[in-house]
């Protein structure tokens, strides 16, 4: 379990504690050199009350009765000294400018229900949102925005390089939760256009990654892929699902399979990925369209990220602590060497 650290100033200079919880190690070694104290001082006693003082030496030759309190004082006072290494000690500060260097990215996140199909494991949508989060875990320095859409396009998360906010939003994205059925990619284009216009120094290359089975059913495609190359940003659509076509599942409340979607005349809806819709929208805005038959193919949205050129998002002055652990954990180790090395009794060997 991790502490918030402590910081705070003694005779003028910044110190604290990065990791106060293992302050507790403290607590155990003064229990041991306690305990050992006490020990001495029974044994001590026991000693007194069987033998005359003067009979010890002849009758139990080498018996120490302060080597077992020294050497539980050595292990104790090695442990406090370990305890306060591993709470990480800090003494004095240091100024360091922090720069973030990456690109924006926005990713549209297709939730309609022609996602639910089950061409791909476990269905398109839950493998687009594995490959997403494996994404996510890959990224360095660039920020990133999830528009999620179906029928309308919604903003789930603000351009932020807080990656774990973002698989936060990503996990609460359902279709049942989309109040309007379909699959508007033009709205979900536009939306995430604005997203990147609208963020704070934003960066030179900025990247919207669709990730969609491509079917349009509504929206204007065209007047936002023109949107996108005129403000010269990239598309890269990966598609999702398979090109043979599935029927959609439709669950009950409790999340049980019902029926396949039916249309209008009662006959079976079938989804397919639209293969030739998707790479004319990246061709288009120069970017790039992938696909895996058996999964999303993120590894390689990846490398096109990583090939394009960084601009300074953010720099920031940040204040660094001076670790002073090493202080305390070398005489720590000490003490517990000569512990282990002492023995409880000096008893000579007979010859």
């Amino acid at each position: 379990m991790r502490t918030d650290p402590w910081h705070f100033t003694i005779l003028g200079y910044q110190v604290g504690l990065a990791q106060p919880l293992f302050l507790a190690l403290c607590a155990a070694g003064v229990l041991v050199g306690t305990l050992a104290l006490v020990s001495a001082l029974r044994r001590r006693s026991r000693v007194r009350a069987l033998l005359n003082e003067r009979l010890v030496d002849k009758l139990a030759p080498g018996t120490s009765r302060w080597r077992p309190a020294v050497q539980g004082g050595f292990y104790g006072l090695g442990l406090l000294l370990f305890g306060v290494a591993l709470a990480q000690p800090q003494c004095g500060t240091k100024s360091e400018l922090t720069k973030r260097r990456g690109i924006d990215v926005v990713v549209a996140l297709d939730v309609s229900k022609s996602m639910l199909a089950r061409d791909v494991q476990p269905s398109r949508l839950e493998r687009a949102k594995l490959e997403l989060t494996t994404l996510l875990d890959e990224l360095k320095g660039d920020r990133v925005g999830l528009v999620a859409f179906a029928g309308d396009a919604f903003i789930q998360s603000p351009l932020t390089s807080d990656y774990s906010a973002v698989k936060l939003f990503l996990r609460a994205v359902e279709p049942d939760q989309m109040p309007q059925g379909g699959s508007n990619i033009g709205d979900a284009l536009l939306l995430s256009k604005q997203l990147l216009e609208n963020a704070d120094r934003g960066a030179k290359e900025k990247v919207v990654v669709l990730l969609s089975d491509g079917e349009d059913l509504v929206g204007q495609v065209d007047e936002a892929v023109a949107a996108l190359k005129e403000a010269g940003v990239q598309v890269l659509t990966v598609g999702v699902g398979s090109e043979q076509g599935e029927p959609i599942p439709v669950y009950n409340r409790r999340g049980e399979f019902v029926d396949f979607k039916k249309d209008s005349s009662g006959e079976t809806v079938i989804t397919r990925l639209d293969r030739g819709g998707l790479t004319s929208i990246a061709e288009r805005t120069g970017g790039a369209f992938y696909f895996q038959p058996r999964g999303v193919a993120m590894s390689q949205v990846l490398e096109r990220i990583e090939a394009m050129q960084k601009s300074e998002l953010e720099s920031r002055v940040t204040v660094r602590y001076d670790e002073r652990f090493q202080t305390f954990a070398l005489p720590g180790l000490a003490l517990l060497v000569l512990g282990m090395l002492m023995l409880p009794s000096a008893r000579r060997r007979s010859s």
